[in-house]
């Protein structure tokens, strides 16, 4: 199998890793704990083969189309979290799982959108190079949304030591030597050798993040259901309506076929795997349960995105 089909089948790649993941979590509990422990380097890894992929220095005609930036940023920083303010009032009585479901709403996906964007006909090349400005502004705003949206709901204290500890080990150094990487191989064939070894690797490295990260937390969300059944109903609404607000943010700014199939991606996925493991730096009152429900929405999302690869071709046409 090359590149080229591995990438083709990464869906069904996917859907088998998240099978085995549950079947794992469920059947050996026991297995919970060190599986945790590897979620962090996991996404490190993954964050790291996603980075070398974003083509850094050569961002300038990706992010010079303004129109498409404005759609984007207007659709996940605007009109998103409207939607999840609105949707997530009948939460309030549930702070835990309030927090969670924030968390994952709040933050545009930064990697596996690149590949639904790519099978659901959208351009996925300038969904990659507004990357690194989607993972800075969810950086920037998340804190502000949270204090915004969690206010009247209860005592949930954040810590803001191990978010400030999960943004280097995730995102800072993972970017870091990516761009390291990438600068050094236009002056070394041995680093260019090293990024064509890793571009190899964000499919199975997705996988692998999946497998940790499903199997570490299916027991919780199991044992934890009746907690869980008051956000389906969100995770389904939002399912539902964020790809209108992507696909009216792009209406509003004029974009192409493309572009507009891409900003519709971007608004209706979200950034699961890489708030997890904020969600597991929360006080250990909450913490399981918070990082329950993200696990719930990602499980929501990898159906929904099987729709979005079909249903945004035919509702966006040339």
């Amino acid at each position: 199998m090359d590149r080229d089909q591995l990438e083709r089948n990464q869906i069904p790649f996917y859907f088998v890793a998240v099978v085995l993941a549950a079947a794992l979590g469920l059947l050996a509990p026991g297995a919970a704990d060190p599986l945790e422990t590897l979620v962090t380097p996991a996404i490190a890894v993954l964050m790291y083969a996603m980075f070398l992929q974003i083509p850094f220095l050569d961002l300038r005609a990706g992010l010079g189309n303004r129109r498409f930036m404005g759609a984007l940023l207007l659709a996940n920083f605007v009109l998103v979290p409207l939607l999840v303010w609105v949707g997530t009032r009948g939460l309030v009585e549930h702070p835990a799982v309030l927090v969670g479901a924030l968390l994952v709403l709040l933050t545009p996906c930064i990697d596996y959108v690149v590949v639904f964007t790519h099978i659901g006909k959208g351009d996925s090349r300038l969904t990659l190079a507004a990357t690194p400005v989607l993972l800075l502004v969810q950086l920037a705003l998340l804190p502000l949304y949270l204090a915004l949206m969690l206010e009247g709901a209860g005592s949930v204290e954040i810590s803001l030591v191990p978010f400030v500890e999960a943004f280097v080990l995730l995102i800072v150094l993972p970017l870091l030597l990516a761009v390291a990487s990438s600068a050094g191989a236009r002056r070394s064939t041995l680093v260019a050798k090293w990024n064509d070894a890793w571009a190899w690797l964000p499919v199975p490295a997705m996988a692998l993040v999946l497998v940790v990260v499903i199997a570490s937390q299916i027991g919780v969300v199991a044992s934890r259901l009746d907690d869980l059944l008051p956000v389906l109903p969100v995770y389904v609404g939002f399912a539902l309506l964020a790809p209108l607000l992507g696909l009216l943010a792009a209406r509003l700014l004029k974009l192409s076929t493309g572009e507009a199939r891409a900003v519709t991606f971007s608004a209706a996925t979200r950034n699961s795997l890489v708030v997890l493991p904020l969600a597991l730096a929360l006080p250990e009152s909450i913490r399981a349960l918070a990082a329950a429900a993200v696990i719930t929405q990602t499980l929501v999302e990898l159906v929904s995105e099987l729709i979005y690869i079909r249903a945004v071709p035919a509702l966006i046409r040339r």
